[in-house]
């Protein structure tokens, strides 16, 4: 009868031994899965925002690209729209030409002085290739600054 019992308390011994082992087995294999799943869902997230990434700045590649280009098609009209004649008959001071100057640098402008109202040199179709340069860089920067919030809202999950 004793060596029934041991047999017994050896028997459920094993048992409570082989269960306790499976049910840490499980546990870990539950926590490796579910670790699996975050790995996965933050790289699938990853990816998105990596893709979604590139597709705004292939855009203000694409944007910026096409504003260069019209801007070069529109200073290559500047002789047609401001001919030798126009630049003959319109004499830019050198008051102007400091003015534009000291507004490019984001600057202010010395006094003004009797000088000021001498010819600069500088001809009309050149202020105006001028003024087209700067308008194309203007357009080009709004597009890369537009670019840019995109890539924000994407990225911050805004994405209207």
């Amino acid at each position: 009868m004793l060596r029934q019992v041991l047999l017994a308390i050896a028997l459920l011994g094993t048992l409570w031994l082989y269960h306790t082992i499976t049910v840490g087995r499980i546990d870990d294999a539950e926590a490796r899965a579910r670790s699996a799943e975050e790995r996965s869902r933050d790289l699938i997230g990853e990816l998105a925002a990596k893709t979604d990434g590139e597709r705004v700045v292939t855009q203000y590649v694409d944007r910026v690209q096409i504003v260069r280009e019209k801007g070069q098609t529109i200073l290559h009209k500047v002789p047609i729209y401001v001919p030798t004649s126009a630049d003959a008959a319109c004499i830019v001071p050198v008051g102007f030409v400091r003015l534009h100057d000291a507004t490019a640098t984001s600057t202010m402008p010395d006094r003004p002085g009797a000088a000021d109202a001498q010819a600069s040199g500088v001809a009309l179709s050149a202020v105006a290739g001028t003024v087209v340069d700067n308008y194309t860089t203007c357009h080009a920067i709004t597009e890369q600054l537009t670019a840019l919030q995109d890539w924000v809202r994407v990225n911050s999950g805004d994405v209207p």
